[in-house]
């Protein structure tokens, strides 16, 4: 058990959670007082000792499942399982005295037919212990799984899913529900009904879901499985390649990512360093000291909060990434005196008043995307030319407190730079600092011109996930 224990953590340390070593050893000590045998509680005293953040639950139940899939009786993996054929011949008792009864035999005799029948049976009436055999049957049955073979269980998963057609399921269920009360539901009924079955429905492909797994896990190991099925938390999702559930895990982590970077800058600004000696204050508490001046005072710094200046590439190649950059600065818009916003493409538009105007950040991201004036000419990348148009407009307003941040890709489609707009803009701000959520490899490849931009720049960083950009956004303050 315990190299078992020491596996688990190194794969959850893999995947990104830290995990340390007092937690490590917290965890050691939490299952001393679980009962083995009870998987949800011991389940629950790992989550409580080595998961710290909401996001990362998803990434540690996916290599619990993986590494304690096999212990129980639960869940062997053998087929013709005694327990899954004695529900078997109780489930075929019942249909006999309903007068539909299947052929004898165990569930291995049974026809896709009479598989789908069963399923019917299960989920109408929330079987748990049927619908976990069953999808044990299934997989054995339709998956077409292999020894050695070096496939992913989505393929075994899709398989699966084909051969029982759960689409049509649903309705099926709908229609049983609306014989069993002899007409049509209410409005109310018809939802609860569905929101319940595609509920059960759920509850099955999670079943299948974990039957692949533990085959999968049985050949080729426990390592071996948890590396292919490792996936990037939250903060690690390149926010260019993510596919729409991430995009949604991404959305989730935001907010509490917002919260702790507010707090932080606020914490920051409020223990600024020490300022210069305060002379007078010195002399006047030297008093009590005989007039040796045997305590400094110093004249504490009050910061004034930056004003931001956002200027955002929202084309196609980095328009996620520039979302979530909106997303975060107005989140944290409290820590700056004043933000303002900009999105271009060939041409340029100030979007300051989309977000003033409503509390929904996702609603303001969608008018800046449908509405924004930011196609000058093909609508193909332009910095060049937006930067002239947002110096000629917006350029007075760029001061010494302000702090410009520039956000794309520089991949200008072999356009002129007019790189000085952004020399002229260090010249008056505070700050000029470019985000690039390309990798830094690809800098400077092909259109890429970041290096003309980057040379007039404070700085210029890769920001390709949400913990590189709270990396950043903590030296705005």
């Amino acid at each position: 058990m315990l190299d078992l224990l020491a596996g688990f953590v190194v794969e959850l340390r893999n995947a990104g959670l830290p995990v340390s070593l007092t937690e490590n050893l917290d965890a050691m000590e939490a299952v001393q007082h679980i009962p083995i045998e009870d998987r949800q509680a011991f389940k629950y005293a790992l989550g409580a000792t080595l998961v710290k953040n909401n996001a990362h639950w998803r990434s540690f139940e996916t290599v619990f499942e993986v590494y304690f899939s096999l212990r129980g009786p639960e869940y062997r993996l053998t087929d013709g399982d005694t327990d899954i054929d004695e529900m078997w011949r109780e489930m075929q008792q019942q249909l006999d005295e309903q007068g539909r009864g299947a052929q004898g035999g165990s569930m291995d005799s049974l026809t896709p037919e009479e598989i789908a029948q069963l399923l019917m049976q299960a989920l109408l009436n929330g079987d748990q212990a049927m619908m976990r055999a069953l999808a044990r049957q299934a997989v054995q049955r339709f998956a077409g799984m292999e020894p050695g073979r070096p496939v992913g269980g989505t393929y075994y998963l899709y398989r699966t899913l084909r051969n029982l057609n759960l689409d049509g399921m649903l309705e099926q269920l709908m229609d049983a529900s609306r014989q069993e009360v002899g007409g049509e539901l209410t409005q109310l009924e018809e939802r609860l009904e569905r929101d319940e079955y595609e509920s059960r429905i759920e509850q099955f492909k999670k079943e299948i879901e974990a039957e692949i797994r533990r085959r999968l896990v049985a050949d080729r190991g426990a390592e071996a499985m948890a590396k292919t099925l490792r996936k990037p938390l939250p903060e690690d999702v390149e926010f260019m390649h993510a596919s729409r559930d991430e995009m949604v895990a991404l959305r989730k982590a935001l907010q509490p990512l917002t919260r702790k970077l507010a707090a932080r800058l606020a914490r920051k600004r409020k223990h600024g360093r020490k300022g210069p000696l305060d002379f007078r204050n010195t002399v006047r508490h030297s008093l009590s000291y005989g007039g040796v001046p045997a305590e400094p005072k110093f004249k504490y710094p009050r910061p004034a909060k930056p004003e931001l200046m956002v200027v955002a590439d929202i084309s196609g190649s980095v328009a996620a990434f520039a979302r979530f950059t909106l997303m975060l600065v107005y989140a944290i818009q409290n820590q700056f005196s004043k933000v303002r916003s900009y999105v271009f493409i060939d041409g340029i538009d100030e979007v300051t008043d989309y977000f003033r105007t409503t509390e929904d950040i996702q609603e303001a991201i969608h008018r800046v995307n449908t509405e924004a004036d930011v196609v000058w000419v093909d609508g193909h990348s332009d910095y060049g030319h937006a930067f002239e148009v947002f110096w000629e407009r917006y350029g007075r307003d760029v001061g010494p407190k302000t702090t410009v941040l520039l956000l794309g890709d520089a991949r200008n489609n072999y356009h002129a730079s007019q790189s000085w707009v952004v020399k002229e803009m260090r010249a008056k701000a505070r700050h000029v600092y470019w985000l690039n959520p390309e990798p830094r490899s690809y800098w400077n490849t092909g259109d890429s011109i970041v290096g003309d931009y980057g040379t007039h720049c404070d700085g210029v960083y890769e920001c390709r996930n949400l913990r590189q950009l709270e990396s950043f956004v903590e030296k705005l303050a």
